[in-house]
């Protein structure tokens, strides 16, 4: 059975007619609480060193199914500002390991961001990633019923990878855009026409704040590929005292996902969600996890124990 189900995601990805789509890029469901993840106009958002670490296996039990990884690390640069409006700037990096099937995808950018503040309460980012990828392919343990040269060749090649992203966000919401793959590369040796699609992700949030001390923050973000069908995960958190979370999201024709964090203290924090799979695929897996830490190094400064983690 696991055979079979190596044989299927290998043709599910190689098939080269541009009507069978994939899972190019890495999929999270903790995304609301890893923005710079995904958008590099989060690159020194905060006036603090941010750091997260994520795993997440999806799909337990389904033979060849994805397993993802990623390490992010954004600071502010120290540069005097001549007014209080006039533009911040920041730089990061992202590491991302993603593992599906025969593919084995490595993900290393810098980032650099600018932050335009037009009052005290609203903001424009604008920030790029750049660097490479890393995409191996071993098919050794593919097998096919007739030999083919395109299905059991292995291959392993380096090229290049950029990213633009968008940020606005006001004391209570936020609104994000990501162009990502800006740089079409073709897959060596793999596939006839294979290459890096682009990608287009939109999302945004609002907090509600109905005491000092709880908050709930529902949240949406849309998936648009070059190719293939629009992705849809919706979102809705609540926080107590700013110390604990939990929420529910649902991510269209695939799962309900269901999570909790709280800190440690207010420097670090820990987080967990579960996946109920939803779709045909439950036959084979019913469930994902994902487990993150994040750690940043500002002081507090706050008197409200009421969630911020976006809007700062």
């Amino acid at each position: 059975m696991k055979g079979l189900i190596h044989i299927t995601l290998v043709a599910f990805l190689l098939l080269s007619s541009g009507k069978i789509f994939a899972q190019q890029i890495a999929q999270y469901s903790q995304w609301s609480s890893h923005q710079f993840a995904l958008n590099p106009a989060h690159a020194g958002i905060k006036s603090c060193i941010d750091v997260h670490t994520l795993y997440r296996t999806q799909w337990v039990g389904f033979g060849g199914a994805p397993r993802s990884g990623m390490f992010t690390l954004s600071a502010p640069l120290n540069a005097k500002r001549k007014q209080y409006f006039s533009a911040r700037q920041g730089i990061g990096m992202r590491f991302e390991s993603d593992r599906i099937g025969q593919f084995n995808t490595n993900r290393l950018n810098a980032a650099y961001a600018a932050h335009f503040n037009f009052t005290r309460d609203t903001r424009l980012s604008l920030g790029l990633y750049g660097g490479v990828i890393q995409l191996g392919y071993d098919p050794s343990s593919s097998t096919t019923i007739d030999p083919d040269p395109t299905v059991l060749k292995e291959a392993s090649f380096v090229v290049p990878d950029a990213s633009f992203g968008a940020w606005w966000n006001g004391q209570n919401y936020y609104a994000g855009l990501v162009l990502d793959h800006l740089i079409a590369s073709r897959w060596k040796n793999i596939g006839t026409s294979s290459k890096f699609h682009f990608h287009a992700l939109l999302n945004a949030g609002y907090r509600f704040q109905f005491t000092d001390k709880f908050t709930l923050i529902p949240a949406v973000l849309i998936k648009i590929p070059s190719r293939g069908p629009v992705a849809l995960d919706l979102q809705m958190m609540a926080d107590l005292n700013n110390q604990f979370n939990f929420g529910l999201g649902f991510r269209n024709q695939d799962c309900l996902v269901f999570f909790a964090g709280f800190k440690i203290n207010q420097r670090l924090s820990i987080q967990y969600s579960f996946d109920a799979t939803v779709s045909a695929l439950r036959k084979a897996s019913s469930n994902t996890h994902e487990i993150s830490l994040s750690y940043n190094s500002c002081r507090k400064e706050r008197s409200s124990t009421s969630a911020c983690p976006l809007f700062e």
